[in-house]
C-alpha cells in the first residue's frame, strides 16, 4: 500500500524555523497500520530541508535547541548571510529577478535568499526511514526535522510524507 500525507507549517521572519516532525511521521505510520515498509519525507521547497538528528534537551532563552544553534552557526560560516546584491553570491541575478510572472516585492532585498538555497542543497530535501514491525526505525533519540532556511519573509511551507508498506 502507498499513502500520502502533507504537513503544513507557518513561518515568520526574521528567523530560521525548525519543526520536529517525528511524532507526525510516527502517527502517520500508526494510523495506516503499516508493519513493514518505508516512509519518505520530502520538502516541496528549495530553501527547506529534511534531516535526522538527535533531539537535544538543552535550549537557549529563546527556545532554540543547541544542535539547531550549532547547525546554523556552522552553515552560516559556509554560507554567510546575503545582505546586499552581489556581495558574496551571484544569485538572484537580473534574469531571475526579471522573469515573467515573478512576485514583485516593494524591496527586492527580500529575494536575497541564495544562502538558504545552498544550505538546503547541502542538507538535502528528503529522508527515508525503515518501518519494522510497525516501529519507525529512528532509534531511541533520533528526531526528524523539517527546516526552512529562508528567514526573509513569512510563508506557508509544506512537506510530503510517502508511506510504502504492508
Amino acid at each position: 500500500m502507498i499513502y500520502i500525507k502533507h504537513l503544513t507549517f507557518q513561518t515568520d521572519s526574521p528567523k530560521i524555523h525548525f519543526f520536529d516532525i517525528t511524532e507526525d511521521v510516527k502517527e502517520f505510520v500508526r494510523d495506516n497500520n503499516i508493519k513493514n515498509g518505508t516512509v519518505t519525507i520530502q520538502s516541496e521547497h528549495t530553501t527547506c530541508a529534511v534531516f535526522f538528528e538527535e533531539y537535544v534537551h538543552d535550549e537557549d532563552l529563546k527556545g532554540h535547541d543547541y544542535l539547531q544553534i550549532d547547525l546554523n552557526n556552522g552553515l552560516r560560516r559556509l554560507f554567510p548571510d546575503e545582505t546586499e546584491f552581489d556581495c558574496f553570491y551571484k544569485y538572484p541575478g537580473p534574469k531571475h529577478l526579471g522573469r515573467p510572472g515573478r512576485t514583485v516585492f516593494a524591496d527586492d532585498c527580500i529575494c536575497l535568499n541564495g544562502p538558504a538555497h545552498l544550505k538546503s542543497s547541502l542538507i538535502g530535501c528528503s529522508q527515508t526511514f525503515v518501518i519494522e514491525d510497525g516501529v519507525l526505525q529512528t532509534g531511541k533519540f533520533g528526531s526528524i526535522w523539517f527546516v526552512d532556511f529562508d528567514y526573509l519573509r513569512a510563508r506557508t511551507r509544506k512537506c510530503v510524507l510517502c508511506l510504502n508498506g504492508e
